[in-house]
């Protein structure tokens, strides 16, 4: 009976889903180096290769989006129901799509992008609880799903792009066309899964002990371990932010690649790939052994990618980095503090995605002023800061976790 009345709710999911296959989309457009180069001309920059950075910059306001949304995006889901905190994220999606495609200037495009990251709060916190609720109890495979739906964009993306070129050539109006049916297109999802059910979220009994961000962050007992695993959350992202946004830009600048778009083809065919293997690693694995694995090998293909310079290397370390850099890093982190943090599950979680979004923000409008090479190196450091913090944890994490569970 039970698996009868979940079955109603499939249809649900899949158009849920399909609201993060639209946002792999999205998060990654504007690394595209055609989209780029059209949209500093729409801006009026006349020296198009000295102006890509400012792209780099308007991505950087996704994460100062995501950074305004998270404190209360996550309240609301809760309060008013997932509906509503999905048709917000597709609605502010939009706005983002519409937003770059008629934007006269680059401050109206930082305006865009800081709606698309509130986008991404909203719909992090509507559709990820609700596939829980129709999933549970598999709730690995409701968080995995939605980052296998992110890869299918980003992997539809550079395909598009590059039949465009080949069909057309890649000019404004082409762009503002591609951003304009994205914005329908998520509109639309939003509308039906406003009309198709979703169950009911089980309302949790008040103890009478009020409960907040900020009284749990009191309440737990922080340790340079936990602290260290936060900053992972940091570094991690930058790690496949910078590549996603400026990888295509050094192949091009640096290396002499005619066409990079279909790095972002092997990029995304690495994170797909590695989503399916890692859910399966980790059913024997530790999830904190992959925090110094993955992060160690992205660093290995950064340094291959920059003292090489070749275009095969290029490939190469996109479908390498999909796989070690964006394959769940993050969201091991996450599960790995987790464990260290019982009782204060949510807190935590909110914390650690709080500096990825300051990462996406803060190290992306750093980027945005430098050089495609610099940007590589400074990857490369980041990424150095990463595995450090790994080793770290890893050699703790028995005692961590005894400590958790005594407590």
């Amino acid at each position: 009976m039970e698996n009868q009345s979940k079955a109603k709710f499939i249809p649900t999911s899949i158009v849920l889903y399909l609201t993060y296959f639209i946002h792999g989309i999205g998060a990654a457009i504007l690394g595209q180096q055609a989209i780029k180069e059209v949209l500093v001309t729409q801006w009026g920059y006349s020296d198009i290769e000295a102006s890509i950075g400012v792209v780099t910059t308007v991505s950087a306001a996704l994460g100062l989006g995501r950074l305004i949304a998270l404190p209360f995006a996550g309240p609301l889901s809760d309060k008013l129901g997932r509906k509503i905190a999905v048709m917000l994220g597709t609605i502010t999606y939009a706005i983002f799509f519409l937003g770059l495609a008629f934007s006269p200037s680059m401050p109206v495009a930082y305006a865009a992008a800081i709606c698309g990251g509130i986008a991404n709060s909203f719909l992090d916190c509507g559709v990820i609880p609700a596939e829980v609720e129709i999933l549970a109890p598999r709730t690995g495979l409701a968080t995995m799903g939605t980052k296998l739906f992110i890869a299918g964009g980003q992997k539809v993306l550079p395909l598009l792009v590059g039949f465009i070129i080949a069909t057309a050539g890649m000019e404004a109006g082409h762009t503002k066309s591609v951003l304009i049916v994205l914005s329908i297109f998520i509109v639309a999802v939003g509308v039906i899964s406003m009309i198709l059910p979703m169950p009911v979220e089980q309302k949790k009994e008040s103890d009478g002990q009020k409960s907040s961000l900020i009284n749990d962050i009191k309440s737990a007992k922080w340790s340079v371990e936990s602290i260290a695993l936060i900053i992972i959350g940091f570094t991690c992202t930058a790690t496949f932010q910078l590549w996603l946004n400026c990888a295509q830009t050094f192949a091009s600048e640096v290396v002499g690649v005619a066409d990079p778009s279909g790095m972002q083809s092997l990029y995304a065919n690495g994170t797909i790939l590695a989503i399916i293997l890692t859910a399966i690693f980790t059913m024997r694995i530790k999830s904190v052994r992959f925090l110094l694995l993955y992060p160690t090998v992205s660093l290995v293909a950064l340094i291959l990618v920059f003292t090489t310079k070749t275009e095969q290397m290029c490939n190469i370390g996109a479908f390498l980095l999909g796989f070690f850099a964006a394959g769940g890093v993050l969201q091991l982190a996450t599960a790995t503090v987790n464990d260290l943090f019982p009782k204060f599950k949510g807190t935590i979680t909110s914390i650690i995605m709080i500096a990825s979004s300051l990462s996406n923000y803060t190290i992306l409008t750093a980027a945005g002023n430098m050089s495609s090479s610099n940007v590589m190196m400074m990857n490369i450091v980041i990424t150095v800061i990463g595995v450090a913090l790994a080793l770290f944890v890893n050699m703790r994490y028995g005692t961590l976790l005894a400590n958790a569970g005594q407590e």
